[in-house]
């Protein structure tokens, strides 16, 4: 949900479209910092969570946060923009903030995964009083993005010394766009095992529902609505009835209109799928 007026406007949105998750941005997201939050905007905000019995909430960082930036400027700002966010998170009790773990810029992706891995140690010690996680989110790999292969997320994890406070965020249309075939029951379950030999599952705190217009290893970053893109709605099927997520959060991500009726479909369509059986499954296209 688009953040305009007030920190609590989200979760007026979500309730509108009966929605028990909510993910939004802490500030405007073409600034580095947002301001802080004061004692009535909190309350209001945790009067209205608990008004609309939200089961959970999160935010998603900015996409100016670069920790993989070989510009020093960039790297710095990027690192004082990500403390400044979770503190901002923590002021609002949010168990985590969703994080695209950056873009190399042509110095490579070795380097690039050493950066980012050095630049988390200094925001997670520097927000040591925090309870919010950095939950690490899969990517297309688009241009120079890390994160589009998971062995690039389990090198951060083994080597940050604040990996207790990492989570992973799953992507659906950017794991399909990196090569991961999930439109298929076999592709998604196997890639379920590899996340949970790396990682384990316990390390997966929500998932992006989107379809993908990109076909499969095309490494091109764009949602399209449910059903309407490559990894299609029998794909999606299998996905929200995958037992081991049932009490893991997920959310859309595909493109808004005014009114929100696009989301009212995505979000009728995912829901429509739930607990319809395999046999019905297979019907679905």
């Amino acid at each position: 949900m688009p953040v305009s007026g007030f920190i609590w406007t989200p979760l007026e949105y979500g309730s509108e479209l009966g929605c028990e998750v909510v993910q939004f941005f802490l500030k405007n997201n073409r600034r580095w910092t947002g301001r802080e939050f004061s004692e009535t905007e909190v309350k209001e905000f945790n009067r209205l969570r608990h008004k609309y019995a939200y089961k959970v909430l999160f935010a998603h960082a900015s996409y100016l946060v670069n920790l993989a930036a070989a510009d020093m400027v960039v790297w710095q700002r990027s690192i004082q923009g990500l403390i400044s966010e979770l503190r901002l998170a923590g002021r609002l009790g949010l168990p985590f903030l969703v994080l695209h773990p950056g873009y190399h810029g042509g110095a490579g992706e070795s380097q690039g995964l050493q950066r980012i891995t050095k630049a988390l140690e200094i925001v997670l010690a520097e927000t040591a009083e925090e309870r919010v996680r950095v939950a690490l989110e899969t990517t297309a790999g688009q241009g120079t993005a890390l994160g589009y292969r998971l062995e690039h997320l389990e090198w951060i994890y083994s080597q940050c010394r604040h990996s207790g406070r990492l989570a992973i965020c799953l992507d659906t249309a950017h794991l399909y766009a990196a090569g991961y075939p999930i439109n298929t029951l076999e592709g998604w379950d196997a890639l379920i095992q590899e996340v949970n030999r790396r990682f384990g599952l316990d390390q997966i705190v929500a998932v992006h529902l989107n379809d993908c217009a990109a076909g499969l290893g095309m490494r091109i970053d764009r949602h399209v609505h449910i059903g309407q893109g490559s990894i299609g709605m029998r794909a999606f099927g299998y996905i929200v009835n995958d037992s081991r997520f049932k009490f893991i959060p997920g959310c859309i991500e595909t493109p808004k209109d005014r009114g929100f009726h696009a989301d009212r479909l995505n979000l009728r369509k995912l829901r429509n799928l739930r607990n319809v059986g395999s046999a019905g499954l297979g019907a679905v296209s």
